[in-house]
């Protein structure tokens, strides 16, 4: 921020904001509650305005951001921003790895008072302020500026850290959209189930995420300072947990365990017996998933520009409408229903519509607009088709997963009577194999559904990752973000 700006800001904020922190001076004592709710009140753009929310509601939102000015002294500046580096919990418009005296320059002075503006985590507001006090600094809450968008930050504490990945490594989730991690997370164990069902190597998921586990709580640290073996992936244990309850689930279905072993009766369908059926249930999984994605999708559009963006988007009302009106079309032709199939033929053409509206919109109108319009809305009744075909996969490599099995189980019983000794061998090795090889096809393939095909509804646009301005470390010792993800404060 220039100096200019940070004066004409801090101008307009006069008399309104109050620091954070306690003062007994202060007729007004700090509330970081009513502060935000006047704000909310203020700024109706305020994508999580502040007050009391469903914890479902807070689990599926970035952690709320505060716009703060640092205040302080000048004579005292360099020692407040030096807490404030130590801290980690503000962003400056300075780098996040600017020196002391590059931070210092940027600020705002006005007789010898001195300020920066920032975005920080509203939880840590009131941490960082008592900080401060003691040094004669203060956290200021100011409005937002219109038209900017806050940075953005995944809730990283306990569970959550470890399930964010899923997430961000997709890319940074936009301050105004739904953080879906939860749902996220459970979408992928779940198809990487019905891809990896057998019971028994479930069990060995199971294992290996309790090794993880351990790793994670007790063995982040090896020899010399070093990072343990397992401690860089010891974060993924709830996908190592969650893909064996889900792999031992779907391998009672199926009737396996390691392999066609007669060990578990089958509950459901034998996957090569009955492949067709395993083939519908995949693909209605798959509706289901995209069903739930355009859901959480209209309601992004909404946030990020009311309900003209949420009705016309294709990822949107648009899209939704196309999806369900088709599904209801097919399910009336499938089962006779003629009223079923008028209706939903209706809402599809009622989304093509709207959709063809909005591309119209933005391609400028137009014959040139007309022509980009139907390109555009006819790409989009292709991709339906082929997102909801592309959930084939999930009965695909569940028939190989179950066929590999097969084929150990078949070879083993061939050399029992005998060669024992081999059959050992080959029931042992033909299981390692099939669970190391199979684990990563079908980790891959879950985590490739996530993305091309939910994600692309979930999001439109990319976020801002929350950088803190900290200072620049003296000792080798890579530091985490205390109100984060590490890998989002990383500069």
């Amino acid at each position: 921020m220039s100096s200019s700006e940070s004066s004409s800001q801090s101008s307009s904020d006069a008399g309104r904001p109050r620091p954070a922190a306690s003062n007994p001076a202060d007729p007004y004592p700090a509330d970081p509650r009513r502060a935000a709710s006047n704000r909310a009140a203020s700024n109706p753009a305020d994508p999580h305005p502040a007050g009391p929310h469903p914890a479902w509601r807070d689990a599926l939102r970035p952690v709320r951001m505060e716009r703060v000015a640092i205040v302080a002294p000048s004579r005292v500046l360099t020692n407040v921003l030096r807490r404030v580096g130590d801290a980690g919990l503000v962003e400056l418009s300075t780098p996040a790895d600017a020196s002391l005296e590059t931070v210092a320059r940027a600020a705002v002075v006005r007789d010898e008072v001195a300020a920066l503006a920032g975005w920080m985590p509203a939880p840590t507001v009131p941490e960082l302020a008592g900080r401060l006090a003691a040094l004669g600094g203060a956290v200021v809450t100011i409005s937002r500026p219109r038209g900017v968008e806050a940075p953005s930050l995944l809730r990283a504490g306990g569970l959550r850290g470890s399930l964010s990945p899923v997430v961000s490594t997709y890319g940074t989730v936009p301050y105004r959209d739904i953080d879906p991690t939860p749902l996220a997370a459970g979408a992928y164990v779940v198809m990487f189930g019905m891809m990896f069902g057998d019971a028994g190597h479930g069990v060995m998921l199971l294992v290996a995420a309790a090794v993880l586990y351990r790793a994670h709580r007790t063995g982040r640290q090896g020899h010399a300072g070093r990072p343990g073996a397992l401690a860089r992936f010891g974060r993924g244990w709830p996908f190592a947990l969650g893909a064996g309850v889900t792999s031992i689930l779907f391998g009672l279905a199926y009737g396996e365990f390691f392999g066609p072993t007669g060990l578990v009766p089958v509950l459901w369908l034998a996957p090569l017996a009955r492949p067709l059926q395993l083939l519908l249930a995949a693909l209605g999984v798959g509706a289901l998933l995209l069903g739930a994605a355009y859901a959480l999708g209209v309601v992004n559009r909404w946030r990020e520009g009311g309900w003209p963006v949420a009705l016309y988007s294709s990822a949107g009302i648009a899209g939704a409408a196309l999806f369900t009106g088709t599904g209801l079309a097919v399910a009336g032709w499938y089962t006779g229903l003629d009223l079923l199939a008028l209706a939903g033929g209706l809402l599809a053409a009622t989304g093509l519509v709207l959709a063809f509206t909005g591309f119209l919109a933005d391609a400028g109108g137009g014959p040139s607009g007309v022509a980009q319009a139907v390109m555009r809305l006819f790409d989009v009744v292709v991709r339906l088709g082929a997102n909801l075909v592309s959930f084939a996969r999930l009965a695909a490599f569940g028939l190989t997963h179950a066929a590999i099995g097969s084929i150990v189980w078949v070879g083993t019983t061939a050399l029992w009577a005998g060669r024992p000794v081999a059959a050992v061998v080959v029931f042992v090795v033909g299981n390692a194999l099939a669970f190391t090889i199979e684990a990563l096809v079908v980790g891959v393939q879950a985590l490739r559904l996530e993305y091309y095909e939910l994600f692309s509804r979930l999001f439109q646009a990319e976020g801002r990752p929350f950088r803190p301005w900290r200072l620049p470390p003296t000792s080798g010792e890579a530091r985490s973000c205390p109100s984060g993800s590490g890998e989002a404060c990383r500069p």
